[in-house]
């Protein structure tokens, strides 16, 4: 992987996370009342949290959201996906629950509520999403929620724990109970794609003109991912690879010179796309900027 893509990084320095933070990762950004709100995975805290911006560069100092409940199960959480409460003025979470014992760990997707948007609670005690197939293996993870046409829609990522393989879908009219998409898994990856060979994950999509836009990670190999996308008419089948990929790769040298994983994405006005990921080295891991364009 010898350059940084087709989208262009802003400077050379994550925006968000630091030796002080420690790890942040897997963020989902939305505009909440004319903001940038970024729901993030604090890796110290075992926690998620949450921060604000006015121009997607300069952050707040971050809020925890909602903390692991050893009473579950948890020892970590992580991956989460926030959006305003359909049925009322509040606002739902969906969230990575996990486990781990040495090298071995699970996940399950947990559903959390809150009045203002930064205290949540559990809103359902049990998992609303586990594993239940071959290819969901021992984990099912970052969730990511809209709700159209009166049901919730849930694309997600499946597989090993440690970093998940396929991505699948679901729907459901409450958000709690969830009826998995028949033909999972949804999206695979493409192996004859150098950046992809090894396996995919995370997901983000955006509602355009002509259907969907999904943003995802790719896997040269298991600790080497670039930022990927591919389009759909439905956000379910027929998913056709764009041509810019790879959009954001490492960069030889960079803070994020090992992996760029999680995309997360805003389109303005004039359709360029705003997209933040968390990047790797070593073991340091922050969240970084970039913005290019995709053809129609």
């Amino acid at each position: 992987m010898e350059h940084s893509g087709s989208f262009k990084k802003y400077g050379d320095a994550p925006v968000f996370g630091d030796i002080g933070t420690g790890t942040m990762f897997d963020a989902y950004v939305w505009k909440q009342n004319g903001r940038l709100r970024m729901d993030v995975s604090w890796r110290p805290k075992t926690a998620l949290a949450v921060t604000f911006s006015d121009d997607g560069i300069h952050w707040e100092d971050p809020v925890i959201t909602l903390e692991c409940d050893p009473s579950a199960g948890e020892n970590n959480l992580n991956r989460n996906c926030v959006i305003p409460d359909p049925h009322g003025n509040g606002y739902l979470m969906w969230y990575t629950g996990q486990y781990w014992e040495g090298s071995h760990g699970k996940s399950w997707i947990g559903i959390a509520r809150s009045d203002d948007g930064i205290r949540f609670e559990r809103h359902y005690k049990a998992p609303v999403l586990v594993p239940e197939t071959d290819f969901e293996k021992e984990s099912v993870m970052n969730p990511f929620v809209m709700y159209e046409n009166g049901k919730f829609r849930m694309w997600y990522a499946a597989g090993e724990t440690y970093e998940p393989n396929v991505i699948c879908y679901a729907e459901s009219d409450d958000g709690i109970r969830w009826e998995k998409y028949a033909k999972n898994p949804m999206f695979r990856c493409a192996p004859e794609n150098e950046y992809e060979q090894n396996r995919i994950g995370a997901v983000q999509l955006l509602k355009e003109d002509d259907g969907y836009l999904m943003f995802y990670i790719g896997y040269r190999d298991i600790n080497t991912a670039c930022i990927c996308a591919a389009r759909s008419k439905d956000g379910i089948t027929d998913w056709q690879r764009v041509p810019e990929n790879p959009l954001v790769m490492p960069t030889p040298g960079g803070w994020d010179q090992d992996s760029c994983y999680k995309p997360t994405v805003v389109r303005d006005e004039d359709g360029l796309y705003h997209l933040w990921y968390n990047g790797r080295r070593e073991s340091f891991e922050y969240i970084g900027y970039a913005t290019g364009r995709i053809a129609e």
